[in-house]
């Protein structure tokens, strides 16, 4: 019994022992390796682009990192934070040379300052040992710790057969007319998102802080079956805008229950949505005015953006409009330093009507910039009821102010 279980037996378990540890080995690195060259610039943007997805926040580690897939068809990146997912797709063609394909968790901390500062315009990528992958040109070399991909959760991106059409440069002229007037405050979290409706081929987009509202129309190239009410996070809204560039590509806009996924070219952008129902925002805006005032836009906007200079603080950032005969009257005053008062003519005869009211200065200058046209209209309710702005015969973009009580 001793000699079947003697030198000879110990060797035989223990050479079958190395055999299957060298076999795991090799699968071990045939399932991480990864080798290809790119252009900076091409991947750059597009690790740029994915980035926006990872949160300071990030409780799970591996979620800190970016995702990378490399197959024969191209290069896949991909980063989360489970409530925004943000993935880019660069085809085989815009890569210089794949050797061998692979999927690696690359830390995103430091990676892209990493690249940008690289001496060269084309950049090796190499996994040269399990976790382990070199960045490097001709005369730079960097050797990083990677992630186990297996341990990267699993997010579908989904997409569904109706969905909507939007230019970019018209989604991204949207985000601008409206997503200033979003709360800041999370103890209103529904506030700090976007409302988005679509009836039929009618898309509105509303954002509000209980103190302005920001409402955009647009008349769809397209009818959707079925109605849309959802709000969308403000910081996700801001981050696709960075992405989306002013061009006149087709973005796909795929709604569900509890998410959206923006499609863009080679990059998917799906963002969770906000729970509850938005606030019903049409009683806020008042159809009956006492009287109504035409502005230049560039004039007005000079004019209040000077006053503010004597503003006493940015914080109660107040000027004061007054309508004398034809003109409007815009001062500031700051006790410290002293006073100023601008002048600009109206558009329109106002019958001498006498008017004062007062706004936040970052909240009116904010609004006028929305605008794109280079006459503006102020509907006046009362001296402490919301005010309208609009451009003249354009109803498509409605900002909505609340006074200021000074007088």
């Amino acid at each position: 019994m001793c000699k079947m279980y003697g030198n000879k037996g110990v060797n035989i378990v223990f050479n079958i022992f190395n055999t299957n540890n060298k076999n795991n080995i090799k699968k071990r690195k045939k399932e991480y390796y990864m080798k290809f060259k790119i252009k900076k610039n091409i991947i750059l943007d597009q690790l740029v682009n994915v980035s926006k997805a990872i949160s300071s926040r990030n409780i799970i580690p591996i979620l800190n990192g970016i995702k990378f897939e490399l197959t024969s068809e191209g290069l896949t990146l991909m980063a989360s934070d489970t409530d925004l997912t943000i993935k880019s797709f660069i085809p085989s063609d815009k890569i210089e040379s794949i050797d061998t394909t692979g999927t690696i968790i690359i830390q995103s901390k430091f990676l892209i300052d990493i690249i940008r500062k690289m001496p060269s315009d084309v950049v090796n990528f190499e996994v040269i040992d399990d976790l382990k992958i070199m960045i490097y040109t001709e005369h730079s070399k960097y050797n990083l710790n990677c992630l186990n991909s297996l341990d990267y959760p699993q997010i579908d991106i989904e997409t569904k057969d109706e969905y909507i059409n939007l230019k970019a440069t018209d989604l991204k002229t949207l985000i601008k007319q409206v997503i200033f007037a979003i709360s800041t405050q999370e103890s209103r979290p529904l506030l700090t998102g976007i409302n988005i409706k679509v009836n039929g081929n009618v898309l509105e987009a509303i954002a509000t802080d209980s103190y302005r509202l920001a409402k955009k129309t647009i008349i769809l190239d397209q009818t959707i079956s079925e109605p849309v009410d959802i709000v969308i996070p403000g910081k996700n809204v801001d981050n696709l805008d960075k992405i989306l560039e002013d061009n006149e590509e087709n973005v796909e806009i795929h709604v569900f229950n509890n998410k959206i996924l923006f499609r863009y070219e080679h990059v998917d952008f799906q963002s969770n949505l906000l729970n509850g129902t938005y606030p019903n925002t049409s009683s806020f805006i008042p159809n009956d005015f006492i009287f109504i005032i035409t502005t230049k836009l560039n004039d007005l906007f000079s004019s209040i953006d000077r006053a503010a200079l004597l503003a006493q603080s940015k914080e109660k950032n107040i000027i004061k409009m007054e309508t004398k005969e034809n003109m409007l009257e815009i001062s500031s005053f700051a006790s410290e330093i002293g006073k100023v008062v601008e002048e600009i003519y109206l558009l329109n005869e106002i019958n001498d009507v006498n008017f004062q009211i007062a706004f936040s200065t970052r909240y009116l200058l904010e609004a006028l910039r929305s605008f794109e046209k280079d006459k503006i209209n102020f509907y006046f309710t009362g001296e402490i009821k919301p005010t309208i702005l609009k451009e003249i015969n354009d109803e498509s973009l409605t900002q909505l102010l609340l006074p200021v009580r000074v007088f």
